[in-house]
């Protein structure tokens, strides 16, 4: 069962961790390579702040933004601003989430995301907390998806399975988490019904690292064939 509150805290917790890892960084390293591709560690702050005022717009009914291009072009924008200026507008746009999430309000509505894409406004707040926890991990300053609190891993491993449920792409597969972790012996199901079935095991954050883009999935073990080509996000 969602709760959006409980979610909520979890964002501003995950916050807190990036804006103190970010913090110990200086204007050159905030201008360097982040571990995704094409953009610097400063796109990445700037995306996370531009997709706070996103939700923002979502919650009160407005598009989450004016265009794809628009979107772009406000990251290129704000990217290569001084580190002082990045934190405090991460900072300053997840106050403005968090107050707009704390005003009453459905929470059982429909809302409408990018690309014609719709979730209940109950899923928000798990959706910013995907952002902030997995872009953290892009900076490359020493937080590694293992590093991860296991509900997160868990509970974002089961939105990209079910994501991928259905894909025509995908072969049936079969999800194992292995390890002496608490997830340890945990499955899920993914991918299409036709063709072989197909069995990927592995550490949960290696499997998450995997269905998320941010792994190749070479540490990942296979059974019944390949490890299956994932679709973009």
């Amino acid at each position: 069962m969602i709760d959006h509150v409980h979610d909520l805290a979890s964002v501003r917790e995950a916050t807190d961790r990036l804006l103190t890892a970010t913090a110990k960084l200086d204007d050159a390293a905030l201008a360097a390579p982040s571990r995704l591709p094409g953009w610097t560690r400063g796109h990445v702050l700037a995306h996370l702040a531009r997709n706070a005022d996103a939700l923002v717009n979502v919650l009160q009914g407005r598009p989450m933004y004016v265009s794809a291009e628009a979107r772009d072009a406000d990251i290129e924008r704000d990217a290569h601003r001084p580190l002082a200026v990045q934190l405090d507008d991460v900072r300053e746009s997840a106050a403005r989430f968090q107050a707009e999430s704390d005003v009453p309000a459905d929470w059982d509505r429909t809302v409408e995301l990018r690309n014609g894409v719709t979730d209940r406004a109950a899923r928000l707040p798990f959706r910013r907390l995907v952002e902030v926890e997995l872009h953290h991990v892009d900076l490359g300053v020493g937080y590694e998806l293992e590093d991860l609190p296991q509900e997160f891993t868990e509970r974002e491993i089961d939105f990209l399975a079910e994501r991928f449920t259905g894909h025509p792409t995908v072969p049936p597969t079969r999800l194992v988490a292995t390890g002496t972790g608490d997830a340890a012996g945990k499955e899920w199901r993914t991918g299409g019904d036709e063709g072989a079935a197909v069995t990927v095991s592995g550490p949960a954050p290696d499997l998450l690292g995997w269905l998320a883009g941010r792994r190749d999935g070479a540490a990942l073990e296979v059974s019944g064939g390949t490890l299956p080509v994932l679709p973009p996000l």
